[in-house]
């Protein structure tokens, strides 16, 4: 019954949204209350609530998801979607659009340089949905669906993530499950390698499946075949060795720029003749510095942002700091945001600065933030109620009974479904980070008790965590507002589906096999 119970919320959310093709903010608000329902009476009645868990930690742990949900997740998702709205009233995207088509007139490749290569790097930079909400944006202006530009855009944001956000998600595992409480830098590095090992062979399928979805004729599966195994091998290869010598920060960074380059010189290699002979616009030095001012100034600020800078990065994630201490929180911990390190600020500052070089008055630049805000009205409530509810699933003690079910009914088969952890930890929260966070301890704990690697185990949760990401109602709600398809997340989430079944499966069956002795 704790089990059935547990799993109520996610299973009703899927329901209402798939089966019902009821609205996302809908949806999310009735899993949200029948959530907390469960935590009221069902949790303590059952026995496993927590001790320290009481009727106003329901409410404690919906202030916590609020706040999480506004800080950075809204903000990041709102500047990424004004940094977009800046290209369209300054007219600069079509430059942009004229840039990825001069690249290469082959549709698969415009879509996989935008969505694995630069949607990577954002990734790698930023996380929060950037890498979601900015190319599926620019998509759309291509000319793609909007439920397309919403798919392909979901599943390549999949691999990066586990290196997202400068290697966020990775170092916070690695700190959950070194003994000492602070991961050393060979165990950051050794569990960044593991999740690059339990990930290579997506790196070939999920690049491969972007280009077919782009292009299904036969003709042009031998190309997407070995473009495919080109960006795979590429992506592998640097992603590996960046994590084993350098650790959790630049996997992502590395590889997707490492990508670009070699999607870049497969267009310019395999271009027809023909093509050649077609007019092309041409810009001026000036001209393609204002159209890419916007992005150029966010990746500068978000590199200035992070660990890579030093003593810049500590500066501001130290400086204006606001510290809230929840009573449903232990002494000490304090729910923190970085009013001047957050992701959501470098976004605003490279638009607002991008918008003025590419001739946007202030007052304009405002309003079109303005107008931003409106719009995403109804994402903004999905969220805060998807976010909600994991707070409360976790305090309340549903997780934990999901996740140990699962382990009890496995066995030594558990680095199977270890993946399957790490995706609905996911899948609930919308962060591979927080999934980290929830599972990182179990898995290590499980891997002690069944003889298995321990830094193997725990790198699957992640690996399983970016697969879950495909899924999770949070992106889906980013891409949404992102393609303006407000009320279509039933849908986005129907065609999503297989994709992360599939990916959360290989993933397994690669921590399965790949195991190493203990």
């Amino acid at each position: 019954m704790s089990v059935i119970l547990s799993l109520l919320p996610i299973l009703l959310l899927i329901v209402l949204m798939v089966g019902f093709k009821m609205a996302g903010d809908k949806s999310a608000v009735i899993a949200l209350l029948t959530a907390a329902v469960i935590a009221l009476f069902a949790a303590p009645a059952l026995g496993f609530a927590p001790s320290d868990f009481y009727h106003g930690g329901v409410f404690w742990a919906f202030i916590e998801g609020a706040l999480k949900a506004i800080f950075p997740i809204l903000i990041i998702i709102l500047m990424a979607i004004y940094s977009y709205n800046v290209l369209l009233e300054s007219k600069k995207i079509e430059v942009i659009k004229q840039q990825f088509v001069s690249i290469s007139e082959d549709k698969s490749i415009q879509v996989l340089l935008l969505v694995w290569g630069f949607g990577g790097l954002l990734e790698g930079m930023a996380g929060f949905g950037t890498a979601v909400a900015i190319p599926a944006a620019i998509l759309i202006s291509l000319g793609f669906k909007p439920g397309f530009s919403a798919l392909v855009s979901l599943i390549a944001n999949s691999v990066a993530t586990g290196f997202g956000a400068v290697g966020v998600p990775v170092m916070t595992l690695a700190n959950e499950v070194a003994q000492s409480g602070t991961a050393t830098t060979a165990e950051v590095q050794q569990i960044s390698a593991n999740v690059v090992l339990q990930l290579s062979l997506l790196m070939f399928i999920i690049p491969y499946i972007i280009l077919f979805l782009t292009d299904k004729s036969a003709k042009s599966q031998p190309k997407n075949i070995v473009l495919a195994l080109l960006v795979g091998g590429v992506s592998l290869g640097v992603q590996y060795a960046a994590a084993r010598y350098l650790g959790a920060e630049t996997p992502a960074i590395f590889g997707s720029l490492a990508s670009i380059l070699v999607i870049i010189l497969f267009a310019k290699i395999t271009a027809k003749k023909g093509s050649e002979a077609k007019p092309k616009v041409h810009f001026t030095g000036k001209q393609l510095f204002e159209a890419w001012s916007v992005y150029l100034f966010i990746l500068v600020f978000i590199v200035l942002a992070s660990p890579l800078s030093g003593p810049i990065s500590q500066f501001l994630k130290t400086h204006l700091v606001s510290k809230v201490a929840l009573p449903i929180y232990h002494a000490g911990k304090t729910f923190n945001f970085g009013w001047l390190s957050n992701a959501g600020l470098m976004l605003f500052l490279g638009a607002f600065i991008g918008g003025l070089i590419q001739g946007l008055s202030v007052s304009k630049l405002l309003a079109i933030l303005g107008k931003t805000f409106i719009n995403l009205k109804k994402s903004g409530i999905t969220i805060i109620s998807l976010v909600a509810m994991s707070s409360i699933m976790t305090y309340s003690g549903m997780i934990l009974v999901i996740a140990t079910a699962l382990a009890e009914a496995t066995g030594q088969f558990y680095p199977l479904v270890a993946p399957l952890i790490g995706a609905i930890g996911t899948f609930v929260t919308g962060s591979d980070t927080s999934s980290n966070i929830l599972f990182g301890k179990l898995q290590a704990g499980v891997a002690n008790q069944i003889g298995v690697n321990t830094n193997w185990l725990a790198a699957a949760n992640t690996a399983g965590a970016t697969g879950g990401k495909i899924i999770s109602p949070q992106s889906i709600a980013i891409a949404t507002a992102s393609c303006n398809q407000q009320g279509q997340e039933g849908a986005i989430l129907r065609s999503s589906i297989p994709y992360a079944l599939f990916y959360v499966v290989i993933a397994g069956l690669m921590v399965y096999f790949m195991v190493p002795a203990v």
